[in-house]
């Protein structure tokens, strides 16, 4: 009785430690979290995107403005206005390393 109590207890800790240790696809990420403003296809030329005036990622020389720190902050951080509205919110509970997926997954809407 004593082993099987024991079993089960490692076995509930390595599910508990692969559930917690879950790191999210980029882009499931992208789907779930970017995509009502900035679009499947990056282009922001959904409502809110158009609204927004966001970026179009699949331009060049956008992305070439564009620095994987500033992408990096802005996710984690959110982006508010001049004015301290904000326009995006911020995904802070994200792992860096889905914070560095989610950049580079931008960076491959690149035309």
């Amino acid at each position: 009785m004593k082993i099987s109590s024991k079993i089960t207890a490692v076995s509930l800790l390595f599910l508990l430690g692969s559930a917690l240790g879950y790191a999210a696809p980029a882009s499931e990420n992208w789907e779930n979290l970017c995509t009502k403003c900035h679009g499947a296809d990056g282009k922001g030329l959904t409502k809110v995107g158009k609204k927004l005036s966001l970026k179009d990622y699949t331009d060049a020389k956008v992305q070439a403005d564009l620095k994987d720190e500033d992408m990096a902050k802005v996710i984690v951080d959110g982006y508010k206005d001049k004015t301290g509205k904000e326009k995006m919110k911020a995904y802070s509970d994200l792992t860096p390393a889905e914070v560095q997926d989610l950049v580079a997954y931008i960076r491959k809407f690149k035309a």
